[in-house]
């Protein structure tokens, strides 16, 4: 691994870090507004049946309610998420061209399966969020079959 790209990625980690800190404060609100805890309390959900108190909503929840109503810092955490994701792949593949692209197409397919995850929210976070992957996993699979399918370094002067 150069320098380089390890320098990208303990910068790409910090900046998630403060993104990821950002979102939970802002999820945080979700314990002022108790008629969103049916719609938002995904995680809580899964432990208990409702959650009838502050104090038992699962810090995961935070995310979700950001996401959904306060989607900067989310879709910031997010891009840096993928950044991180895409250069360790680069990092680790960057000598084979079908592990490059292999890792692009399973990338772009788990984009494209989070858009459809998101798909029926009606809330703003919800579009952006779909929006994103759906373009993101298009933009991914893309980017896979080029990697894969591009000519040979030497085919241009075998063709002259």
């Amino acid at each position: 691994m150069s320098f380089n790209n390890l320098l990208q990625m303990i910068i790409t980690a910090l900046f998630f870090m403060v993104f990821t800190f950002c979102t939970w404060y802002e999820g945080s609100e979700i314990l002022d507004r108790p008629w969103e805890w049916k719609y938002s309390t995904h995680f809580t959900q899964v432990n208990d049946d409702q959650a009838m108190d502050a104090e038992d909503i699962s810090n995961f929840d935070y995310f979700v309610y950001a996401a959904k109503f306060k989607p900067l810092f989310p879709f910031l955490m997010v891009i840096t998420a993928s950044y991180l994701i895409m250069l360790t792949g680069y990092t680790l593949s960057k000598k084979s061209i079908k592990k490059m692209a292999l890792f692009l197409f399973g990338l772009g397919i788990l984009f494209l399966l989070s858009s459809g995850f998101v798909s029926n929210s009606p809330t703003i976070g919800g579009n952006i969020f779909q929006a994103f992957f759906l373009i993101g996993g298009m933009i991914a699979i893309l980017s896979g079959a080029l990697y894969y399918y591009r000519m040979p370094r030497g085919f241009n002067t075998l063709v002259k």
